[in-house]
């Protein structure tokens, strides 16, 4: 791809979206879509890409399964990837989709017995500025039923954070409670889902490929016991089969990563000393609820261990 121009790679990718976007399937194709309860379901798949702060190139690309409806982990699938394809707005499946494709080839390879029935993915599916998003991509290479989640709203097509919206927003008085994002053209693309009780923010849902809009908000409510769904929450606690490879036989290792890693990030010399005692505060506070909260945020032992471990370290960093 480095050979191309960016505005060669867009027309290129514009063309591949386009080919790929008459495979794309809006429709319930599974029995157990047609099921009030979703009867027959038992597998659900959960896919993203996370990046650390400050280095958009190297990310831990990562799927996990549950069952369903106990949304119990089945699986899990952690892999440091380099990504190689650059960073253009509408074409985020390009440089995201290997991975995870990857990631659910090796499920399929090894155990294809918890090959889940349908993924929902972090990111847009229809609801996206050429209606083929990251969850459509995905799907349609993958041939499974996807559902695209997002956290945050992509302004696209006539669908702003307006006033309006805000007020749809408020309009939203219970968990399962949505309102349509309908473009300038007069097509949904999607949902606005109120997820829980708990939570006035939503998320949005759009169909991603072999499943129908309101399937896809049905199933995307059964899975939420917070705000996000489980099989996109599950991602973002620290996936213990990666952490153990990194640590090793335990917290002595666990203690050296986390001193070369603090100590690099606070030498770094593009960042002055306020800047490093800023970040340092942060990092602390959020170590130190880490540390006491651990537990009811439902943390594994060894990741407890390991975030005691950043406390400790990070308190010496910030005295320095």
């Amino acid at each position: 791809m480095s050979h191309l121009s960016q505005e060669e790679l867009v027309k290129q990718w514009e063309s591949e979206q386009a080919s790929l976007r008459q495979l794309m399937v809006e429709e319930d194709t599974e029995d157990w879509q047609r099921s009030p309860d979703f009867t027959g379901l038992e597998r659900v798949g959960g896919v993203d890409l996370s990046f650390v702060k400050g280095d958009d190139v190297n990310a831990c690309a990562q799927l996990v399964v549950l069952s369903y409806p106990d949304l119990e982990l089945l699986y899990e699938d952690s892999q440091m990837v380099t990504l190689t394809a650059p960073y253009i707005a509408g074409f985020l499946a390009f440089r995201e989709t290997p991975y995870l494709l990857e990631a659910l080839q090796r499920l399929e390879k090894t155990q294809p017995n918890l090959l889940p029935q349908v993924v929902l993915v972090d990111g847009n599916g229809l609801f996206h500025y050429r209606e083929f998003g990251l969850a459509c991509h995905l799907g349609v290479l993958s041939g499974l039923p996807c559902v695209g989640v997002a956290k945050n709203l992509l302004q696209v097509q006539g669908v702003t954070k307006s006033q309006q919206h805000q007020l749809q927003i408020a309009s939203l008085q219970k968990g399962g409670d949505s309102f349509p994002l309908t473009a300038a053209s007069g097509k949904v693309l999607g949902k606005a889902l109120r997820s829980s009780d708990s939570s006035t923010k939503p998320v949005y849902v759009s169909t991603g490929h072999r499943i129908s809009l309101e399937t896809a908000l049905r199933l995307t409510h059964t899975c939420c016991r917070y705000r996000v769904p489980e099989p996109i929450r599950q991602q973002h606690v620290v996936p213990q089969t990666w952490m153990s490879s990194l640590t090793g036989s335990g917290p002595d290792a666990a203690l050296i990563i986390t001193i070369v890693y603090g100590l690099w990030m606070f030498s770094r010399k593009q960042r002055t000393n306020a800047a490093r005692r800023y970040v340092a505060v942060l990092r602390l506070a959020r170590d130190a609820a880490s540390c006491f909260f651990g537990m009811a945020l439902g943390l594994d032992s060894l990741t407890n261990e390991i975030i005691n471990y950043r406390f400790i370290v990070g308190l010496c960093l910030l005295l320095f």
